[in-house]
């Protein structure tokens, strides 16, 4: 018997096509035209598995996936799913644990990168028929000696700290749980409390999840400990930033630049002020979206759905609920 999985958000053509190349014998998949609770609910009204990332699976659009044996996670966020209501009706949650670490760990990198050497304002400067040389080197400094701060240490945190062990950088680290020391030596990282982190760091890397600790935990009061003329990347969560606070923090001075590709609602509306301030740099949620990395998540979430198909367990790593 043919089992459907529903794609719970508009997909690529070139996307769809990969996904279809991979697909095991008695499956296929069916992506969704429109971003609105309904598509959802349709989708998932015939569908043995869905796929989400972004958009929310909400407790109404469970109730309307009879068959439903799986959701899985294309990322590994799941403060977007509703889990009581999964739990309630016996149905399996997943995510793909690790398959996006090295691109967004990449991408934090090069967020860094871009904001202390202020590549984003240079480039729409000089490609508008300016010439702001001394502009540029006046508001410039650089990663290589500084302090960074990485709150989340899993995957991509740790990711983030093995890629900046060529800018002969202090490496501070907070995480839930603290990693084992001899790990901590091979990372070349120091575990501190969160406020000592804000205080010491001249830039601070968001990589932790979304959860009831962590939400809300840059704020006034956060922004209030950190460097005068500190950096800030966010590529965790937008939840994880108060984002009225963090706009104050970038108007005041207390942040010289943000490089924020997530926000408390995605997109954020055309006015949002984050759009529009010069020492800020913003992506529509791509940290993780590295087309050559395709292929590994697809084949990590259906080897999840075909595991499922079979009665056989999901891996520890991945199992959420």
């Amino acid at each position: 018997m043919t089992q459907k999985i529903a794609m719970l958000q508009p997909v690529a053509d070139e996307m769809m096509g990969i996904i279809r190349e991979l697909l095991p014998e008695g499956f296929t998949v069916h992506a969704v035209t429109g971003r609105a609770p309904d598509d959802l609910k349709a989708a998932m009204a015939d569908a043995d598995y869905g796929v989400w990332w972004d958009l929310p699976v909400t407790a109404e659009i469970v109730a309307a996936s009879p068959k439903v044996k799986l959701f899985h996670k294309w990322g590994v966020g799941v403060d977007n799913i509703d889990m009581d209501a999964c739990r309630a009706r016996g149905i399996q949650i997943a995510r793909t644990t690790g398959s996006n670490a090295a691109p967004v760990a990449e991408f934090t990198i090069g967020a860094m990168i871009a904001l202390a050497r202020r590549i984003v304002p240079a480039h729409i400067s000089t490609a508008a028929g300016g010439w702001e040389k001394n502009e540029v080197w006046k508001r410039s400094i650089m990663v290589t000696g500084k302090t960074v701060g990485i709150i989340g240490l899993g995957s991509i945190g740790k990711g983030v700290a093995k890629r900046l062990a060529g800018f002969d950088c202090r490496i501070l680290y907070h995480n839930r749980s603290r990693i084992p020391a001899a790990e901590e030596a091979a990372l070349g990282v120091e575990y501190a409390t969160l406020d000592d982190l804000l205080r010491q760091s001249d830039i601070v890397s968001l990589n932790c999840p979304l959860s009831p600790e962590t939400k809300g935990m840059i704020d006034a009061r956060a922004f209030g400990l950190m460097k005068r003329g500190s950096l800030l990347v966010n590529v965790a969560r937008g939840g994880v930033v108060v984002e009225a606070d963090l706009i104050r923090a970038l108007e005041d001075g207390t942040l010289a630049g943000a490089a924020v590709d997530v926000f408390e609602t995605e997109p954020p509306p055309a006015d949002h002020p984050l759009r529009r301030m010069p020492n800020v740099i913003v992506t529509p949620h791509t940290a993780s979206t590295a087309f050559e990395n395709s292929r590994k998540g697809v084949a990590h979430w259906l080897g999840n759905i075909l595991r499922v198909s079979k009665g056989e367990a999901i891996p520890e790593k991945d199992r959420v609920a």
